[in-house]
């Protein structure tokens, strides 16, 4: 062999060895710190990616096992009970980021104890026209107009029912049901989802709020939304106890506060009432924006900027229904002080959504460790009995 072959089977020798140290050096960093191996590496380098992309890879890791467990054990402080169930800690994620019912068991291991998969519409439909997701980095937000894009009623059960029942009963599970966007009847579009998933739902989100789906927010009018609260109630009425499950009612942050009194002059009555309000869905305010390039983009905004306007909401809703209703607080969470916030504000349990985005999974275990040693510096033992404290 000749000198130069030599030399050159040596040098791909070299860069095999480096590429399987390099390869074997991040394996073992990722497994023995998987937060500090998020926040250097994964979390700079997802932001490079498209941001619909990016979403898929994040659920896919989830479903495949891929992000470790979170090792985390909640602490008492913590606990609570909402819609009857008890719950290990009050953070939840949205619905919106496992559409399809597909990452339940890796969402539960990261630490969250409710997980609202959807939204679902009956037929299975694209959504809208890519591209259709945009990340504001400097203020922390994201604009969609997926549109409900969704496998259907039919594909997301199959996956339901084949989902472990311990992974399940370790926290709650929530299906938000959607209209498809060429359907006639929204009325029937719901009434469908409520008989589809009954054994499987621990509660049922009516989304009626999000702007992506022509028409739709039109159904928090006072008529249209009576009319369908109505409709939902009489089908759960004939339906047996373990398939009647909760109502709770998704709303949009943009309502002005006549419109809320209407709405909660509908959902007091037993005829037309809910079980829960989820406050608030995405908004299509941009007054608030520090980004331009995106700013005028259709779609609903969340993330950072919506925090203050959710919060309000809350806080307004909670006086309305006298803390009759409990309510689901997301719109702008990224860390313990905000959630402590929302729940002072009436929130009993909280979601987010964009803060994963952004900080991935280590989000989870950072929110719920601030939010504990908020409780105990301020006297309270447990999430309920703080639970609207900060409304007047």
């Amino acid at each position: 062999m000749s000198y130069k072959k030599q030399a050159v089977k040596k040098i791909k020798s070299l860069c095999y060895l480096t590429l399987g140290g390099s390869v074997a050096y991040q394996c073992i960093y990722f497994k023995k710190d998987f937060n500090g191996y998020y926040d250097k590496v994964l979390r700079p380098v997802s932001q490079f990616i498209n941001p619909e992309w990016a979403h898929l890879i994040g659920v896919s890791a989830l479903k495949y096992g891929v992000i470790p467990p979170e090792r985390y054990r909640d602490p008492k402080i913590l606990e609570t009970t909402f819609l009857g169930h008890y719950l290990s800690n009050p953070i939840g994620i949205a619905a919106g980021f496992d559409k399809h019912g597909d990452a339940i068991k890796g969402l539960r291991n990261i630490g969250f104890s409710i997980i609202e998969i959807g939204s679902v519409t009956p037929e299975a439909q694209p959504g809208n026209p890519k591209p259709r997701v945009f990340r504001l980095p400097e203020d922390k937000a994201v604009i969609n107009r997926y549109g409900f894009n969704s496998e259907g009623h039919d594909e997301v059960y199959k996956k339901l029912q084949n989902i472990d029942k311990t992974i399940l009963n370790k926290g709650l599970l929530g299906i938000n049901l959607g209209k498809n966007k060429l359907s006639q009847n929204a009325n029937e579009d719901y009434v469908r989802g409520v008989k589809k998933f009954g054994n499987i739902a621990d509660y049922f989100v009516i989304n009626i709020s999000s702007p992506n789906t022509p028409g739709l927010r039109s159904l928090q009018n006072k008529d249209e939304l009576k009319s369908l609260l109505t409709e939902l109630n009489k089908i759960r009425n004939t339906m047996s106890l373990d398939y009647n499950k909760p109502l709770l009612l998704k709303l949009a942050p943009d309502l002005s506060f006549d419109e809320m009194k209407d709405i909660v002059s509908i959902i007091m009555k037993n005829e037309s009432k809910v079980d829960g309000l989820i406050i608030s869905n995405t908004t299509v305010d941009r007054s608030f924006l520090v980004n331009k390039e995106f700013s005028t983009e259709a779609g609903g905004l969340s993330g950072k900027p919506l925090y203050n306007k959710s919060t309000d909401m809350i806080k307004q809703m909670y006086k309305l229904t006298k803390g009759k209703i409990p309510i689901i607080g997301v719109g702008g969470v990224f860390s313990g002080q905000d959630a402590y916030e929302k729940i002072l504000a009436g929130a009993s349990v909280i979601q987010i959504y964009t803060a994963l985005i952004y900080h991935g999974p280590p989000i989870v275990t950072k929110i719920k460790t601030e939010l504990a040693e908020l409780l105990e510096k301020n006297g309270y033992s447990n999430v309920n009995e703080a639970v609207g404290k900060g409304v007047q």
